[in-house]
Order: C-alpha cells, then sequence, then structure tokens
C-alpha cells in the first residue's frame, strides 16, 4: 500500500527540490480555494515573487469550534464525515453534492452533469485521502498565516456556504489579512467555480488587473 501524504508534507517534499524562485514567475497572483487555499499564502516561502493573493470559499483560519474559535464545526461534524467515509464513500461523495452546490435549497436548479462529475473527482480521490484530509482541513490553525500576508489579497466567499461556513472563514480570515478586500456572493454555495462562475471570473480578472 502507498503511504498517504499530507498536502502540507508533500508541499514540504516538493519544495526542497523546487524552490519557489525557481517555480514561481516574478510578480505572480495566486488562487487558493477551499482546503487548498493554504497554499496560496505567501506566509511560509514568503511573497517576493507574489503579486497578490485570491482566497475563494477558503478555510482559513480554523474550521473547528473551540474555546478561541466559538463561531466554528463542532467536532462532531468531522467525525461524521469520517464515519461516511468508511462506511460508503461513494454514496457519501454524491450526497455530498446537494449542499455543496446549494442544490438543496428551495427551487435550485439541480444539474445533475454537474452532480456526477462531482462525484467523480471524488471516488478518484481515493479512500486514505479522503479520510485524512478531514483532519487536515478542519483542525489546522492558520491564523498565524494570514497574519503574515502582505500582499493585496481578495477574500471570496458565499454567505450560503454549507461547506465552509462563512463566519470561521471569511469573515475571520478578512479580519486577519491585513488591507484584505472582502467580497460576499449574495445566497451562494460552497461550488462557487461551478454556479456563480461568470461572476467569479469577471472579479479574479478585475482584481489581477487592477
Amino acid at each position: 500500500m502507498i503511504p498517504f501524504i499530507s498536502q502540507y508534507r508533500l508541499r514540504d517534499i516538493l519544495l526542497t527540490r523546487f524552490h519557489p524562485r525557481n517555480v514561481v514567475p516574478p510578480d505572480t497572483s495566486v488562487l487558493g480555494m477551499a482546503l487548498f487555499a493554504s497554499e496560496a499564502g505567501p506566509a511560509r516561502h514568503g511573497t517576493s515573487r507574489v503579486k497578490k493573493v485570491v482566497l475563494v470559499g477558503a478555510v482559513p483560519p480554523l474550521m473547528l469550534k473551540t474555546k478561541g474559535n466559538p463561531n466554528g464545526l463542532p467536532l462532531e461534524v468531522f467525525d461524521g464525515i469520517r464515519n461516511s467515509v468508511v462506511t460508503d464513500r461513494s454514496q457519501f461523495w454524491l450526497d455530498l453534492s446537494m449542499s455543496f452546490y446549494g442544490y438543496n435549497r428551495p427551487g435550485a436548479k439541480i444539474s445533475e452533469g454537474v452532480r456526477q462529475a462531482f462525484w467523480r473527482q471524488g471516488v478518484l480521490a481515493g479512500f486514505p485521502a479522503s479520510y485524512f484530509c478531514v483532519k487536515a482541513f478542519s483542525e489546522t490553525d492558520q491564523t498565524d498565516d494570514l497574519k503574515k500576508f502582505d500582499v493585496p489579497t481578495l477574500i471570496i466567499h458565499g454567505d450560503d456556504d454549507q461547506i465552509v461556513p462563512i463566519q470561521a472563514a471569511a469573515l475571520a480570515s478578512s479580519q486577519l489579512v491585513k488591507g484584505a478586500t472582502l467580497k460576499i456572493y449574495k445566497a451562494a454555495s460552497h461550488g462557487l467555480a461551478t454556479t456563480p462562475k461568470g461572476e467569479l471570473n469577471n472579479d479574479l480578472l478585475a482584481f489581477v488587473r487592477s
């Protein structure tokens, strides 16, 4: 069996061989979405070659509810995800597509094609990644990383995101990143790159060109 390597460990392995100055062109704008938003952050490797950062539906600073993070989600939520992955991973991804894209809301126009594409991407992740990533994205506290941002940062989030609730995510991170611009999409889900994709593309282009 091939051992599972978290995104954070994999990042460190790769960057021991491929330094940012060799793989990131100067004046690059970096986009991070959901749980991968931490890789877009300049905190770990500096901003000498990063011009701007965009966080879309991003997990940071911390999803788990703690004494210091009362707006987070309780551990039972993430235990439930792990249990669903173990019990029937395939069905879990199909069911998750409903809340991921807001298809469970009254009057939502459901795309079965989008749901099937989401399911396919999910099952391709494999069991170890699907299970162990839950701890990584829910319990990793990136508060200090966000405080180190020193480039223009755009934070985009849907106010009806059922996967990464906005209260403990964008509303909190926008207060931690100096000079951050927060843009909230009304009644938007977590699947911003699929549902309001035209609005998202326009906002990304406008920010990069500004």
